[in-house]
């Protein structure tokens, strides 16, 4: 039975043949074949929902395999990673046309946050690139498939 609550670490995960990140016309970040993470933190998350998602993201099979099937993931395939920050993925518009980010942690919440979730990817041995906390950023990226997916730590299943 899924686990849910308020908040929970979202992420946004494409597919991608290369990506790239610049801010004030500086590339920052830039991957070749492997995955663009667009990732949001809520007021209400912790280190369970990064170290959760993490894991999810970094055994994630969406690539192919010998049959076409997606059977391997990015460490299967030498792939790499590219971390995005993104608050605006707590945008709620149920009212009026302009989001409302009330859900999204705040900067000083959110920061160490993203910090750990993209040192849990780089345990697991993938390489991560990552754009600019609080930086307005340019991301250019090719999708490939298209291949996008959405995450949620609160989809996690408990066992007992």
């Amino acid at each position: 039975m899924p686990c849910r609550r308020d908040g929970a670490v979202r992420a946004v995960v494409q597919r991608v043949s290369r990506a790239a990140v610049d801010v004030d016309g500086e590339r920052v970040g830039q991957i070749g074949l492997g995955l663009v993470v667009l990732v949001g933190v809520s007021q209400q998350d912790g280190p369970r929902d990064v170290e959760y998602l993490s894991r999810k993201i970094a055994g994630l099979r969406i690539f192919p395999g010998a049959g076409g099937r997606f059977d391997r993931s990015a460490l299967d395939v030498g792939g790499e990673l590219l971390v995005v920050s993104q608050f605006t993925l707590y945008g709620d518009t149920r009212k009026g046309r302009r989001p409302s980010f009330e859900s999204a942690a705040p900067p000083e919440v959110a920061e160490p946050l993203i910090d750990a979730f993209v040192a849990a990817l780089r345990a697991t041995g993938a390489p991560v690139a990552t754009g600019r906390f609080r930086a307005h950023m340019l991301v250019e990226l090719v999708n490939d498939g298209p291949v996008t997916i959405l995450l949620d730590s609160a989809d996690k299943i408990t066992r007992s």
